[in-house]
């Protein structure tokens, strides 16, 4: 078995803090990357990724690459991070996700298939968003709501409601037991990615983890992608002097998780494949309002009071958060970066980021 780990969109946000993160040295990896402009905007290597790193910069739906690729290299482990996440932008650009994520995952596999080789574990970087709006709670029931039409959210309607009209509360996620009912099409995809996954890798006898992340967010995200993450943007704003945009009443929770302790549970899950499969939730496990959270941005960066605007994004969830007992349990998963280290770093790093621009 080859020794090497190949790492699917490789170049990006998390897979090159997974290759600063990696104990032995990084040439054991091998990055695969279609380097993007909506991500890369510059040319050249991006200079995130160590250069022990090998880079081969392909679109991972088209089959010809990933042929080559699997006749010179048999990886014993992929790290499928690969895909296109922005949630708004899936909802008028169904087929790009549709491709890249769904498409991209099974030219792998079918490459894999024609190469004869298994990998002894694939370890996919899934979503929180799959689980849409969760369960909720009311005087200890839970239910499972409909997605928020656009005609609730133009009216102000936050709070998915149960079907009587009853307003419950968001239950933390666990993959053990929650549903996922997926509210856009990029969760769909990711949800399609779970399933083609867990048929190839049981057909095969590959060990599979899901890893299903909440917000991930961190130095080195795009903080020109308006697609990337919301604290991202937050940050942009907050540095070029602005109020801070807080969407519907700024009470949408999250679960925001540091990149750092996203890429040690990459690792963790390495050292630790399951028998078979295992589906795990990433996070902090800590529930926090998008008003708080844009309120610690605007401090650090000293920015104006946000302002909560009443704006809001279509297929977007209310809350989401998760607990980590079973990430703890299987893989040791232990995040280290609080919410205030993690909002301090970002907003110094991507200080000293646009600095340098």
């Amino acid at each position: 078995m080859d020794p090497r780990i190949v790492i699917t969109g490789g170049a990006g946000f998390i897979g090159t803090t997974i290759a600063q993160r990696f104990d032995a040295d990084a040439s054991e990896l091998l990055a695969i990357d279609s380097l993007h402009p909506q991500v890369h905007k510059g040319p050249g290597r991006p200079a995130r990724l160590p250069e022990s790193v090998e880079l081969w910069p392909f679109d991972v739906t088209t089959a010809q690459p990933w042929d080559a690729l699997f006749k010179l290299v048999r990886p014993r482990v992929v790290i499928h991070l690969a895909a296109e996440t922005g949630t708004g932008q899936s909802l008028h650009e169904a087929t790009r996700h549709g491709s890249v994520n769904v498409v991209g995952t099974t030219q792998m596999l079918d490459a894999l298939s024609r190469s004869g080789h298994v990998p002894e574990q694939i370890i996919l970087a899934s979503s929180r968003a799959v689980y849409g709006e969760g369960a909720w709670e009311v005087d200890g029931e839970r239910y499972y709501p409909s997605a928020r039409s656009h005609a609730d959210l133009a009216a102000g309607r936050w709070d998915p409601h149960r079907a009587d009209g009853v307003a419950g509360r968001p239950v933390p996620t666990e993959a053990s037991w929650t549903r996922a009912e997926p509210t856009n099409i990029y969760a769909a995809t990711k949800l399609a990615q779970e399933h083609i996954l867990k048929a190839w890798t049981i057909a095969h006898g590959c060990a599979l983890s899901v890893l299903r992340f909440q917000n991930v967010y961190g130095v080195g995200q795009s903080l020109d992608n308006p697609y990337t993450g919301v604290l991202s943007i937050f940050t942009r704003q907050a540095l070029a002097g602005e109020t801070i945009n807080v969407y519907e009443d700024g009470i949408i929770t999250r679960d925001f998780v540091y990149v750092t302790d996203v890429a040690d549970a990459v690792l963790a899950a390495i050292a630790k494949p399951p028998a078979t499969s295992q589906t795990l939730d990433i996070g902090s496990g800590r529930s926090t309002t998008i008003l708080e959270v844009a309120r610690l941005i605007a401090a650090a960066a000293g920015a104006p009071e946000p302002k909560v605007s009443g704006a809001f994004r279509d297929g977007d969830v209310r809350a989401a958060s998760c607990l980590i007992d079973e990430a703890r349990s299987a893989i040791g998963y232990d995040p280290s970066c609080s919410l205030e280290d993690g909002i301090t770093a970002l907003v110094e790093g991507s200080r000293a980021i646009l600095g340098e621009a």
